[in-house]
């Protein structure tokens, strides 16, 4: 199996672990596909899952799916694929540590416009499976400083404002590595401080 392959299909029950080979070696690395490189500013997004007591909750799968840096879904749905990034794989795994630490190595992902010609804010789609988790989760990780407006479609489905801070990464440069701008961005699964969660 190549390092990055067709995600398996989900055909596996959610229990206290996963197999190994559900989290391929390499698949937290979006900066690269084949022998291309990812243009764009390299970013590292990181941070802890938690519960409502703060215990960390390892072993949760989490899958990233995001737009190059010129804002292009490497999907045949967005129609302007044949100009996306060839360097930038679009898509990545990884497990959390028994800490519930998270990490992954991408670009920051370019602006959009969304449907009816509302503008999207730089983002990143995230989905979590893991022990305890009753369905997948899926929410979705913001760049910029615009908590408090409403100019993109998604953010304005969270009507709490501080609900929706919590849905923006934080810049962290005592976590910058490997040529990479680090942003923080914690998941609470469940209690007063629950990260939004949305239906996909």
């Amino acid at each position: 199996m190549s390092k990055k392959s067709t995600p398996p299909t989900a055909n596996f029950t959610v229990g206290p672990f996963f197999p190994a080979y559900f989290v391929e070696a390499g698949c937290n690395d979006l900066t690269r596909a084949g022998t291309n490189t990812a243009k764009g500013q390299r970013v590292l997004l990181c941070g802890r899952v938690t519960d409502s007591d703060n215990e960390p909750a390892s072993n949760v799968i989490l899958e990233i799916w995001q737009a190059d840096a010129n804002g292009i879904f490497r999907h045949p749905s967005d129609p302007r694929l044949p100009e996306a990034d060839p360097g930038f794989f679009g898509w990545g795994r990884t497990l959390t540590d028994q800490q519930g630490w998270y990490r992954f190595v991408t670009v920051m992902p370019g602006a959009q416009g969304g449907g009816n010609g509302a503008p999207r804010l730089p983002h990143i789609n995230v989905m979590l499976l893991g022990s305890g988790i009753m369905r997948r989760l899926v929410t979705a990780v913001f760049f910029g400083d615009e908590a408090e407006t409403l100019r993109d479609p998604v953010l304005r489905c969270v009507t709490d404002v501080t609900a929706r801070c919590r849905l923006f990464a934080v810049r962290d440069p005592g976590l910058d590595c490997e040529s990479a701008q680090a942003f923080r961005f914690d998941i609470v699964l469940r209690g007063q401080r629950e990260t939004p969660f949305f239906l996909d």
